[in-house]
């Protein structure tokens, strides 16, 4: 098969992807993908970065996350090749797309996560940039809901996960999650972009954590 154009392989890809995640419940959902795939392109054009690869990648970083395929952190990489290879794309370009969806993940806090290029920097920018603000809440509480977790046990503390393993294999509280990925985020952030956007999101979750403990623990109700 003839490789499509890039045009062509980018909307191809963006249908594809809209079609299967259109009703996904969890937070990584087409309009997840679609926020990630619209800011990545956007870091891309400032950085000077490839943003065939950029788009693509974005735009399939989840087609098979790890979290849903029983920690295999190649389910991602390998659903991507196989896309794409029916397009007919070139193999550099897909192995380009491929290392940046192993890249994209946090991997727990005490982990370094560094982007190997520029456009996976771009695409790791903003799949962390919709895990924060609002928008991070509430796909923090759907995913949260998606597993089963409680939304807050003060009896279990977070942990600041010093391996990959110990952090997929976390299942601790809603709340911890904050504790344990999202206020981590802002600072491990690659693009000035990217960086000016994170303070505001990450100020309002700190504001969000507060109100939630106060009503948690009942304490707005008292008064003097």
């Amino acid at each position: 098969m003839h490789a499509l154009a890039p045009d062509e392989l980018i909307t191809r890809t963006a249908a594809f992807v809209e079609e299967k995640f259109a009703f996904e419940g969890s937070g990584h959902d087409w309009a997840h993908i679609r926020r990630v795939w619209l800011g990545a392109r956007a870091f891309a054009r400032a950085e000077g970065a490839d943003t065939l690869v950029t788009e693509l990648a974005a735009l399939l970083h989840d087609i098979a996350d790890w979290k849903f395929h029983g920690g295999d952190e190649e389910a991602g990489p390998r659903a991507a090749h196989a896309w794409l290879s029916s397009l007919g794309a070139d193999e550099a370009l897909i192995a380009r797309v491929e290392q940046i969806i192993r890249e994209v993940s946090f991997k727990g806090a005490g982990v370094a996560t560094p982007a190997s290029t520029p456009e996976a920097a771009c695409v790791q920018d903003a799949d962390r940039l919709d895990a924060i603000g609002a928008i991070g809440v509430a796909r923090a509480f759907a995913y949260g809901g998606h597993k089963g977790r409680a939304l807050h046990d003060p009896s279990v503390p977070p942990v600041q996960h010093g391996t990959f393993a110990e952090y997929k294999n976390n299942g601790g509280p809603t709340i911890n999650h904050f504790y344990e990925k999202l206020l981590h985020l802002r600072e491990r952030l690659h693009t000035a972009a990217a960086r000016r956007v994170a303070d505001e999101r990450h100020a309002f979750m700190e504001q969000f954590l507060a109100q939630f403990l106060r009503e948690w623990e009942g304490s707005d109700l008292e008064r003097e």
